[in-house]
């Protein structure tokens, strides 16, 4: 029913910034909450920033809150992620994910490697 489709990810050095996109199919998409989660080796995939349906202001993990802005374009069926000021310790795998209004995060993109070294 929906399909959503990453972009953006690469290498990129510390102190350095990269800005994610995710593409979204369907015509229930103004409707999802929309997230980012990410995932490094040998870690549970967490959360990191989400978004309402409607847009507005952005929810983030502690981690991540004051560099990273999460936004959307229900127009374009679009999600963004800027990341500023990239640590070496946020490199990870990006998945960007969907949660209709009745249940959990239940549709997923193939995921980006964001790779953070200098």
């Amino acid at each position: 029913q929906v399909q959503l489709v990453e972009s953006g990810g690469g290498l990129v050095q510390p102190g350095g910034s990269l800005t994610l996109s995710c593409a979204g199919s369907g015509r229930a998409f103004s409707s999802y909450f929309m997230g980012w989660f990410r995932q490094a080796p040998a870690n549970d995939r967490e959360l990191i920033a989400s978004i309402g349906p409607s847009g507005g202001a952005g929810s983030y993990e502690d981690s991540v809150k004051g560099r990273f802005t999460i936004s959307r374009d229900n127009a374009k069926n679009e999600v963004y992620l800027q990341m500023n000021n990239l640590r070496t310790v946020d490199t990870a795998v990006y998945y960007c994910a969907a949660r209709p209004p009745t249940t959990g995060w239940s549709f997923w993109g193939q995921g980006t490697q964001v790779t953070v070294s200098s």
